[in-house]
């Protein structure tokens, strides 16, 4: 944890504006790690205080310094908040069911009692992957505490589909577009242990894997950081013990599907609830789901936008175009 926190800290450092980053307590004394960010040249005018908070949840295996090419813009209008789910990078780490209605309602659980502690009356509430996945949960519990509902590459919304037999071969077929081939190597190895049990199974060569697989993520931060800072920070999240992950495993069938699909319950959504969804265009998450969430409720309050020359890690790939239509909506609702 002192390694995750010297090295966050590093990725902190790069925020200009006013950062207050805290653990946030919880009437059961679980913490959750926050920051807040807010426009240092607008911090004292009524207009931004007035203004109705962004709240960004992380994917699975994230934490909130992934987004640090996001918070010094999407604060210069609203305070912005984001925190690390129960169970992933600072926060703490208790022991998730292995059901996966009782995991998916202590990720939620954990949302509303964070809220409460912070204060907050109502915000945006946005989630990238599995986030999308447990905002869109948390709108359809408590929908009064969620101006807009904005999901990035949401996880978890199909149903997984059944084999399907080809008439003509006889062979089973499943027609759809499939992960990264790292993905699925991953969920097949993995499918008896925790999703991340691999890196902590590696020990000191663990950090050496992230490099490996995920130089991606180096790409995407490399004219921020010139060395490892991000995916050691992504080793650090993920190397400790496993808790958040724990939860997902127990609400997941592989990596790539919930057992509790989201679109089975949308239509619980209020109809007038604003939904905007972002997907990356090249992302393995296919943004059929969020065409057909549309023709679940009410177009009306229902937008769906593909951000070119993304992949599922939207706002990172593409950070000012993410950033703008981010803003984008914020402003549509003050």
């Amino acid at each position: 944890m002192s390694l995750l926190k010297t090295t966050e800290s590093k990725i902190l450092a790069c925020i200009q504006n006013d950062l207050w980053a805290r653990f946030v307590t919880l009437p059961n004394q679980e913490r959750i790690w926050t920051l807040t960010v807010t426009n240092k040249m607008a911090r004292k005018t009524s207009e931004q205080v007035a203004k109705t908070p962004l709240v960004m949840v992380h994917g699975f295996g994230g934490g909130v310094g992934l987004w640090i090419r996001n918070l010094d813009a999407l604060s210069q209008s609203r305070p912005v908040y984001a925190f690390d789910l129960l169970g992933f990078g600072r926060s703490s780490r208790p022991h998730f069911p292995s059901d996966p209605t009782e995991a998916e309602e202590q990720f939620v659980n954990s949302i509303e009692q964070w809220r409460e502690s912070v204060g907050l009356e109502n915000m945006i509430l946005l989630g990238h992957s599995l986030g999308g996945y447990l905002a869109t949960s948390y709108a359809i519990q408590y929908p009064a505490r969620v101006s807009h509902l904005i999901l990035v590459d949401p996880w978890g919304f199909p149903e997984r589909p059944q084999p399907q037999t080809d008439e003509t071969s006889g062979k089973e077929v499943v027609k759809r577009p499939g992960p990264p081939r790292w993905v699925k190597v991953v969920a097949s190895v993995l499918s008896h242990f925790n999703p991340l049990a691999v890196i902590r199974a590696a020990g000191p060569w663990g950090p050496g894997l992230i490099n490996r697989f995920r130089l991606d993520f180096k790409r995407r931060y490399e004219d921020l950081f010139d060395d490892d800072t991000v995916t050691q920070y992504i080793y650090h999240c993920n190397a400790q013990s496993p808790s958040g992950e724990v939860g997902f495993r127990a609400m997941s069938e592989g990596l790539g599907w919930a057992k509790r699909p989201m679109l089975h319950r949308v239509h619980m959504l209020p109809p007038k609830m604003p939904l905007s969804i972002l997907y990356g265009a090249q992302s393995w998450v296919s943004s059929s789901s969020g065409e057909e969430l549309a023709q679940i409720r009410n177009k009306a309050h229902t937008k769906v936008e593909l951000i070119n020359d993304a992949a599922h890690h939207v706002y990172a790939d593409q950070p000012h175009l993410f950033n703008e239509a981010v803003e984008k909506i914020c402003n549509t609702v003050d």
